[in-house]
């Protein structure tokens, strides 16, 4: 593990591996840098690979208030520990790759920093009413459960918000990983601001992204994550989109690592 200073001294932490072109890793909600270490692996056959816990996770430390410049901030940390490693003379350090809500984060890092190229695997945007609709009350009970200290319950909004059922969060609060996840759930409001709090694609911003752009969707994810993909690229200028045949979101490590390989060098 090494680390790093953000702009506002929050000590960031993240592991190195690999060898290669530079990619730095942003993950989603309700995990740290341990739940993309699969996918770390993966890349790490072709790249160096920079898997990072977002502030207020894992070994890295938080400064309040919060705000999503702070996590651009972060990447941009990221962006000068790569190119100081790499001994970049020239052109953008390192290539941004961003899963979920992370995605999310990912492009708006994109739309202000010189990134070589920005891969997103399914940002969840909603891309009809009934799904704004859906992300407006999510954000209101997110943010009523935060403001009572109830990080249980802010799990629990969640994990309802992207569809397991009561019963299997049940059942979830008896494995070990709950009360980890418990301490990471403050976190979860700083994606939902990544993403907005209306889950709309935010084109005005994606707009302004110049970098070599592709967004990936899963063949067995539900119709509104592929749907979602299309919009996105849709925002970004000369972004391309790609359907991996039988994948859901928890993509397969092997077929998403081979897709960043196809797409990067032609980036």
């Amino acid at each position: 593990m090494e680390r790093l200073t953000s702009a506002d001294g929050t000590t960031i932490a993240y592991d190195r591996l690999g060898s290669g072109p530079a990619v730095i890793l942003v993950s989603g909600a309700s995990v740290d840098r341990r739940g993309d270490a699969h996918l770390a692996q993966a890349l790490a056959e072709d790249f160096t690979v920079y898997n990072y816990d977002r502030r207020g996770r894992g070994d890295s430390t938080d400064t309040l208030p919060f705000a999503v410049e702070r996590e651009i901030e972060d990447i941009a940390a990221l962006l000068d520990a790569a190119g100081a490693a790499t001994s970049h003379d020239g052109g953008a350090a390192a290539a941004v790759v961003g899963f979920s809500s992370g995605a999310a984060l990912a492009a708006r890092a994109a739309a202000v920093l010189p990134v070589r190229a920005l891969v997103m695997w399914e940002p969840p945007f909603m891309t009809d009413e009934a799904g704004v609709a859906r992300a407006k009350q999510y954000t209101e009970n997110l943010n009523a459960t935060l403001g009572d200290g109830d990080n249980d319950g802010a799990l629990t909004t969640f994990l309802r918000y992207v569809g397991l059922p009561d019963a299997a969060i049940d059942g979830s609060r008896k494995e070990p990983f709950w009360e980890a996840a418990v301490r990471l759930a403050p976190t979860l409001a700083y994606d939902n601001a990544a993403m907005g709090e209306d889950a709309v694609v935010p084109a005005e911003d994606f707009g302004r992204i110049t970098a070599p752009t592709l967004v990936l969707a899963g063949g067995a994810s539900p119709d509104f994550l592929p749907a979602a993909a299309e919009a996105v690229a849709a925002a970004i200028p000369g972004a391309r989109t790609g359907l991996l045949d039988g994948q859901t979101h928890n993509v397969d490590a092997a077929v998403f690592a081979q897709a960043v390989r196809e797409f990067l060098p032609n980036a």
